[in-house]
């Protein structure tokens, strides 16, 4: 009885150590709890927290004096007879705090931009990880499908081949086919062990995801085609990437600071009040006072400068990213398109037609209708177009994820 327990919680265990879950609620999951991009949201409030100190003013300075020695009374300290206070303002001109303020707004709509391409990223990842885990195990199933029957038929021959019933060739060649399965599974064990992992890093569920994608979903994902050809994906792209549109922007973000470095050379005000007790031509009075920094030269000329360089350095690279981002549009549609019209070519019909010639050469196999040479041939060739037929349905699928992540918008229909 207790051997039987302890089966069933480990079993159990098992089941539990997976979990199945749609792409829906992976994506769910990955908007909760993925740490990159929690991560991410914090240069947005640390943008918000530089806009409020760009809105802060410098404080107000209080000085004072009083009379160290007084020398007709020679009196040391002489706090009754003369004293006095000040207080100063720093009063910004020239619109520097307006134009830091814009700055440190730009940072922020920068800072959005990059979350914005963060997510993107991320959630493209999560999605062609998703379909990666599918196939695979969905390669797994048939790998395993396969092992079963020629395990069983190289137990047998190596039975038979004991007795004498059938040459050690015979039995040698079922082997070679064995091990090729075998080494596709431990390539395929390992993939999904990779996948599981990244899914786990990306959504933060910490068990194994079990892809829940029913065959008509997966039919229909990959028979969605994208709204318009490519020129019309590249001008979208352009619309909508948040990756150009961070480029864009920091054009903008460089000319906001420029302007800032170039107020920064108009004299800020020093205006303040001050009191004298008894050194100044009247007793307590009291004075306005102006002070300003003589404007000989310009104190910021060569951050102006740089700042200027960097307008100049960021139009370029903007005129980059444009090329960049129309040039691989323009591959990704390709790609797409003839994976897609190179599995168009292959018929329904023609995956149902395989499987009956696979079950049709399993049973003729055993009533002896066939020779092993032709039954190992046709397996060896069964298991490479399998997994050929699966890499082609994952590819069209990866190659439209990467459409999506380039142009940021619905274009699947």
């Amino acid at each position: 009885m207790n051997k039987f327990a302890g089966l069933f919680i480990v079993i159990s265990s098992f089941m539990t150590a997976q979990q199945q879950m749609s792409l829906r609620d992976c994506e769910e999951a990955f908007q909760k709890n993925n740490l990159q991009l929690l991560a991410e949201q914090y240069n947005i409030n640390m943008a918000d927290a530089d806009i409020l100190q760009a809105k802060i003013w410098e404080l107000p300075q209080l000085s004072g004096q009083i009379n160290a020695y007084n020398p007709e009374d020679r009196k040391v300290f002489d706090f009754g007879h003369a004293k006095g206070a000040q207080v100063t303002q720093l009063i910004y001109m020239g619109g520097k705090k307006k134009n830091e303020i814009a700055f440190a707004k730009s940072n922020k709509e920068l800072a959005r931009l990059q979350f914005a391409q963060l997510l993107v990223d991320l959630k493209s990842q999560l999605r062609s990880t998703y379909f990666d885990l599918y196939y695979e195990k969905l390669k797994l199933d048939n790998t395993n499908k396969q092992l079963g029957y020629m395990n069983d038929l190289l137990a047998a021959y190596k039975i038979q081949s004991a007795k004498g019933n059938v040459s050690l060739k015979d039995e040698v060649r079922l082997q070679s086919i064995v091990i090729q399965l075998n080494n596709d599974k431990v390539g395929i064990n390992k993939n999904i062990l990779e996948f599981e992992q990244t899914l786990k890093l990306l959504t933060g569920v910490t068990e194994d995801i079990e892809p829940q994608l029913s065959d008509s979903e997966a039919k229909e994902i990959l028979a969605a085609q994208p709204f318009g050809d490519e020129t019309e994906l590249q001008k979208k792209a352009l619309e909508n990437n948040a990756d150009y549109q961070y480029n864009l922007k920091l054009i903008d973000n460089s000319k906001l600071y420029a302007q800032w470095q170039k107020s920064l050379n108009v004299p800020d005000l020093n205006l303040g009040a001050g009191w004298d007790q008894n050194g100044g031509t009247f007793k307590n009075e009291v004075n306005l006072m102006v002070g300003i920094p003589l404007p000989l030269w310009k104190s910021n000329k060569g951050n102006v400068d740089k700042a200027n360089f960097a307008i100049q350095q960021n139009q370029k690279n903007a005129e980059f990213q444009k090329l960049n981002l129309e040039t691989k549009v323009q591959s990704a549609y390709k790609i797409w398109k003839t994976q897609y019209d190179q599995l168009s070519q292959i018929k329904s019909t023609d995956l149902n037609n395989m499987e009956l010639v696979y079950n049709g050469m399993l049973n003729n196999f055993r009533k002896g209708n066939i020779s092993l040479i032709e039954f190992t041939d046709f397996m060896d060739s069964y298991r490479e177009t399998a997994l050929q037929i699966y890499d082609m349905k994952n590819g069209i699928m990866q190659s439209a994820e990467q459409l999506n992540q380039l142009v940021q918008t619905k274009i699947f229909y």
